[in-house]
């Protein structure tokens, strides 16, 4: 196994575990649904590892969260969550790792993607499924009025992270460094 994708399986598996623990310190609060504190660590993901490590991260933390702790729960939450958090880190990293776009750039379209790709599963668990869900618009406002807070910290936190790693030479476009 190459040294890099030793350093990908490792970071991986950080942000599963901050995805995890995050949200446990949130939901102690009742905070969770408003800060968003499993986002952060699969946006993280998206830009810093490779976007195969970058989607495992992001699918397998809601689920290792659901089943070690109850949150999300199974259905339907779980879910969406998965495609949603997909979404965060598969766009995050081909925008700031293919496409070579500002960070702040990147982690908006992951943001804005994720959504889209939220109400889609919301409609067709509503539509195929009758789960009473509220119409995927109506959904996704109310998610995003809700979690301004987590939105806001996400963009003053992520961004600058990825430049100042960037910057001391611990990430590239490409990914991991030798030094990282």
């Amino acid at each position: 196994m190459r040294n890099k994708s030793v350093k990908e399986i490792v970071m991986s598996g950080l942000f599963i575990a901050m995805g995890i623990l995050l949200p446990i310190v949130f939901h102690a609060f009742g905070m969770g649904s408003t800060f968003l504190p499993m986002h952060i660590p699969v946006l993280l993901a998206g830009f810093i590892v490779s976007l195969p490590f970058a989607i495992a991260a992001a699918v397998a933390t809601p689920v290792l969260s659901s089943l070690l702790t109850g949150m999300p729960p199974a259905f339907p939450v779980l879910l969406y969550m998965v495609f949603e958090l997909a979404a965060y880190g598969a766009v995050a990293n081909l925008l700031y790792r293919k496409l070579k776009l500002n960070a702040y750039i990147a982690l908006i379209g992951s943001m804005i993607a994720g959504r889209i790709v939220c109400g889609a599963i919301v409609w067709i668990l509503a539509t195929f499924f009758m789960v009473q869900l509220p119409a995927p618009v109506l959904f996704i406002i109310g998610s995003i009025t809700k979690s301004i807070p987590g939105i806001v910290i996400q963009l003053i936190l992520i961004p600058p992270l990825i430049l100042i790693l960037a910057k001391n030479n611990l990430i590239t476009r490409e990914g991991l460094t030798s030094e990282s």
